[in-house]
């Protein structure tokens, strides 16, 4: 048995075969155009017990993300800056391969993708949320966990973060300050809220490479056969604040190829927060 194919099921083997089949003519097992992503579906305010949650529906793929918010304190290098603080995990029942337990290496990289598409872009002004700086500031943790995994979780995971931290409300801090005694974090679910307010909107889109066929939004069976992974993540003003080569390699022109796809495709999403009124502008 190939390499691949260890620990597979059977139902997985046939659907990479399918995948294979599919890229190698140039078409897409699910009968989308190389270009095009599966329908997205976003609800917002999923987690009643977060500031702030939504859950992103990308084809199968379903990904679920929660905002908290905590007092802490800050790091000596930078007492004046908020803490950002991203973690994901693949829940068992995601799919054949996910386990309970510690993070594994991919789910080490996910969150880090992730992580570096959020802080690099700028979505969050630190300066704005510390509370006595030095002592206190704000801890902004962004978790979310992947309930069914068909491919393409970097791009849910980001667009899902950006819904929940742009619907998010958050403790507000003057009055944090004002009762600092009193308030503490096994309390501050009972401060008064505030909208919490992002500075950018940065959109995560992974292309992907079969042979010469270059396509967008690989399902799982697309990314088990695909050469190559690439993920960029872009600003509104089209800038790219982060790169992660997830699998493979590409050429120097093929590496502008997919840049220019993914620039497309940020667009297209990024409408698609504005259509939906989870962000403005």
């Amino acid at each position: 048995m190939s390499k691949e194919y260890k620990g597979k099921t059977l139902s997985e083997i046939l659907r990479m075969e399918q995948a294979r089949n599919f890229l190698g003519k140039g078409m897409r097992e699910d009968g989308r155009e190389l270009t095009q992503y599966r329908p997205i579906d976003i609800k917002i305010g999923t987690i009643e017990k977060a500031f702030g949650s939504a859950t992103v529906y990308l084809g199968d793929t379903i990904v679920v993300t929660g905002v908290n918010f905590e007092i802490g304190t800050p790091f000596t290098d930078s007492p004046d800056s908020a803490i950002l603080l991203v973690e994901g995990e693949i829940l068992p029942t995601a799919s054949f391969e996910a386990e309970a337990g510690p993070p594994d290496e991919y789910e080490i990289e996910m969150s880090r993708v992730v992580d570096r598409s959020l802080r690099e872009s700028g979505i969050i002004d630190f300066k704005k949320y510390v509370i006595v700086p030095g002592e206190a500031v704000l801890k902004i943790f962004v978790d979310f966990n992947i309930l069914n995994d068909d491919g393409n979780i970097i791009d849910a995971a980001v667009i899902g973060a950006v819904a929940a931290l742009a619907t998010a409300e958050m403790p507000d801090l003057d009055y944090i300050r004002e009762n600092l005694e009193n308030v503490n974090n096994n309390n501050i679910k009972e401060v008064p809220r505030k909208p919490f307010q992002i500075e950018e909107v940065p959109i995560a889109n992974t292309i992907a490479m079969y042979g010469d066929k270059m396509f967008v939004d690989p399902t799982a069976s697309e990314e088990e056969v695909a050469d190559a992974l690439i993920t960029y993540t872009h600003l509104s003003t089209g800038e790219i604040c982060s790169i992660q080569l997830l699998k493979g390699s590409l050429s120097y022109e093929d590496v502008f190829k997919a840049l220019d796809l993914a620039y497309e495709k940020s667009v297209e999403i990024r409408n698609i927060l504005r259509e939906r009124g989870i962000i403005s502008g």
